[in-house]
């Protein structure tokens, strides 16, 4: 089980692997999207998050910096970092987290994000974040050699980072 999925309350576990069963394949590309939309096709290695769908705003974390992506936003392909992508369309907000990956923005108004884990944020547990971080850090003061402390300098920048975002959304 990878060390972000510890963090996932128990009734979002239990529904993560009854997805886990189906599987998605490329297909061809979406029609052009409506005016002023952009559209957003966010997939994981065993799951297809949004497949299509016509969006105002994506705002995210990239190594070279926040961006905040509209329809016609120049081509662009970024490294995600760990951290926060909200998709913000007609019907509100959807905050997710990601642990790294990359998002290819098309000449089309097409975003397509490739994430290796996401999850909602709020189906993400504070207490069990806090938990883990304290054990990471642990790990990490206790470790005898350089591969040990270097996995739990990951582990703490990850949930560093998911506790950064929970105290975001509280705000």
């Amino acid at each position: 089980m990878s060390f972000l999925a510890r963090t996932l309350k128990p009734a979002t576990a239990l529904a993560r692997v009854s997805r886990l069963s189906a599987r998605f394949y490329a297909s061809e590309a979406a029609a052009a999207p409506a005016a002023g939309k952009l559209v957003v096709n966010f997939a994981l290695p065993h799951a297809a998050v949004l497949k299509g769908t016509e969006v105002n705003q994506v705002d995210m974390s990239a190594v070279s910096g926040d961006l905040g992506i509209l329809a016609d936003h120049v081509p662009t392909i970024e490294q995600l970092k760990p951290g926060v992508i909200d998709i913000i369309a007609d019907s509100g907000s959807t905050k997710y987290f990601v642990s790294g990956g990359f998002a290819i923005m098309n000449p089309n108004s097409v975003l397509n994000i490739n994430a290796i884990e996401a999850f909602k944020l709020e189906d993400i547990d504070p207490q069990a974040v806090a938990a883990n971080l304290a054990e990471s850090q642990r790990l990490a003061s206790s470790a005898k050699d350089e591969a040990t402390k270097e996995a739990a300098a990951i582990e703490i920048e990850l949930y560093e980072a998911i506790q950064t975002a929970l105290s975001a959304k509280s705000k």
